[in-house]
């Protein structure tokens, strides 16, 4: 059963369960849309290691950008509960089981029945989102991985950008895709504890 953290998002505490764990947001650096091992692997691997025994996430800086993004977020966020008369859960993060290897952190849930990824972009990007209609390539990874991860049948994908209409696509499962990212992600996990077990003992 999945496991869900109710932690503010880039608090210190969702910092420090997120440390040394692949999340679904860069699951991509471990497999490709197509199911094959991302050539960022590697470097993925040792970043995680680094932070399981220096216990030091990679990257906790947040410039002003990201920070308006946030913003914009939420601004976004209220737009979908409006458009679908739904209220969206904020969580911290969500673990596939109590063994908490892997994680994803949703932009949004609602009623524990599926998640919500939202994307604040420039007006250009939405309108080619728009007229392609259809879940951004760039973004399968992570939809699928967090679909994987939290036991959910299906994602929403939620872009916007100001002055223009809103896309949202429902995503269901890919059930070959997810199979794949299980192999995938046990070889993984399995080789970060190998990792890190070597580093802690030249310690």
């Amino acid at each position: 059963m999945p496991t869900i953290l109710d932690v503010p998002q880039y608090s210190d505490e969702w910092w420090a369960a997120k440390r040394g764990k692949p999340s679904a947001s860069k699951m991509d650096r471990i497999i490709t849309s197509s199911g094959k091992p991302s050539k960022q692997r590697e470097g993925y691997l040792w970043e995680l290691a680094a932070e399981r025994i220096s216990g030091i996430s990679s990257s906790t800086y947040q410039s002003q950008a990201m920070l308006d993004g946030i913003e914009k977020e939420a601004e976004s966020r209220q737009l979908y509960e409006l458009i679908h008369e739904v209220e969206v859960e904020q969580v911290g993060m969500i673990y596939q089981n109590e063994d908490k290897d892997f994680l994803c952190s949703p932009d949004g849930v609602i009623n524990r029945e599926y998640g919500l990824e939202i994307k604040t972009v420039l007006a250009k990007t939405q309108v080619g989102y728009l007229l392609v209609n259809k879940l951004p390539r760039d973004y399968f990874v992570q939809v699928q991985s967090s679909i994987f991860i939290s036991g959910f049948s299906r994602w929403d994908f939620f872009s916007n950008s100001a002055g223009l209409p809103p896309l949202i696509i429902k995503v269901e499962r890919d059930v070959k895709f997810c199979a794949q990212l299980k192999v995938a992600l046990d070889e993984f996990c399995e080789e970060l504890d190998d990792v890190t077990e070597k580093l802690r003992r030249m310690a």
